[in-house]
């Protein structure tokens, strides 16, 4: 038998050493499931075993010392195996079912609500923001705090109509993910350039090559090289800015905040949907971000009074149609909702618009 390929140390390694043993016995031979209360969800293995997840909600950048908390509470009150989810809910598996309930009261009085499962609205996916992104044009971390402290009974409870996903994105170009409901970063200014610093700083025909709609050239400024911006071409997506540090697209004033509604990626019930743009030019307004919050919660709680049991956003949307989502969520319709690009004849029967 010829020996195996070494593997690369590169990708997803192998999750098998780290499964909770019964996880590891019953891989792939689940017979049943059901959710005990929210935040609980009970598997049964063919075989017999039942094992019980406790889900929690976690922020997503963590310092050593909760870290070392929710270790702790593993190893006194779990089984020593936990896992976190795509949206950095952190779930401890036990295979008794007395150890859950002093498991999730060690969590809840340790400050991580039980939670996230079923019909709630789960931990909000959001980018790292000025923590390691090099073109955030927001903190995502701190509108999802904001955000989440004002949703926390929807976490905690299966009250919404279906699950609802929400994500907050602090740029257009790199981390715009499917959501039910989606907060992303909007640019609305070209960048300022600072042609003292060009020169010396950039590699100008990688920023020219960077630019998507090709509105970057160079050009000659007081005597030095720099380079210069087309701004009829110009879609503020800030694509320069990472190899070009001096072509700043931050802006206070002029970098806003919009809503898209009604993306999925799951096959379940209906075929996976992109999000809409339905609310735009929303202030950058921190700490809290009121403005933001308040259209979200808007969006959401209609959906919670209006649509049907299962009913994901995108689902309750197609039956009332858009015209009818305005009006029930009093969020104006205006021409900066409308694509503009050369090809959205071809796409304007899929969007919020209009039909020819």
């Amino acid at each position: 038998m010829s020996q195996m390929r070494t593997p690369i140390e590169s990708g997803v390694p192998d999750n098998e050493k780290f499964l909770h043993p019964l996880l590891r016995k019953n891989y792939g031979n689940w017979k049943t499931h059901d959710r005990p209360r929210p935040g609980v969800l009970h598997h049964v293995a063919a075989s017999g075993d039942e094992i019980w997840t406790v889900r929690a909600g976690t922020q997503r950048q963590m310092d050593v010392y909760t870290v070392r908390k929710l270790c702790d509470i593993a190893d006194n009150f779990a089984d020593g195996h936990v896992r976190f989810t795509i949206r950095s809910n952190i779930e401890f598996m036990v295979a008794d079912q007395n150890k859950v309930a002093p498991l999730i009261a060690a969590l809840q009085n340790s400050g991580f609500p039980v939670g996230g499962t079923g019909n709630s609205v789960s931990s909000i996916a959001h980018t790292q923001g000025w923590l390691h992104c090099d073109i955030p044009g927001t903190d995502a971390s701190g509108a999802v705090k904001a955000l989440m402290d004002e949703l926390y009974d929807e976490f905690i409870k299966e009250e919404m109509p279906n699950r609802v996903h929400l994500s907050t994105s602090c740029c257009e170009i790199n981390c715009g993910g499917q959501a039910d409901i989606a907060i992303v970063m909007q640019h609305t200014k070209p960048p300022r350039i600072n042609h003292d610093l060009v020169a010396n700083v950039c590699e100008r025909p990688t920023v020219v090559a960077r630019c998507p709609v090709a509105a970057i050239r160079p050009a000659l400024v007081n005597g030095k090289p720099s380079l210069e911006v087309d701004e009829k071409k110009c879609i503020c997506c800030g694509a320069c800015y990472p190899p070009c540090p001096p072509m700043q697209i931050n802006d206070p004033e002029h970098s806003k905040l919009a809503i898209w509604v009604g993306g999925k990626n799951s096959n379940a019930r209906a075929k996976p949907t992109f999000m809409k743009l339905v609310a735009s030019g929303l202030p950058n307004n921190p700490p809290r971000w009121p403005e933001v919050s308040a259209v979200v919660k808007k969006i959401l709680y209609t959906y919670k009074q209006d649509a049907r049991p299962w009913e994901r956003m995108a689902d309750w949307i197609d039956r009332i149609g858009w015209p009818r989502f305005f009006e029930k969520t009093d969020l104006p319709f205006t021409k900066y909702l409308i694509d503009d690009w050369r090809g959205s004849r071809a796409n304007l029967n899929a969007s919020t618009h209009i039909r020819f």
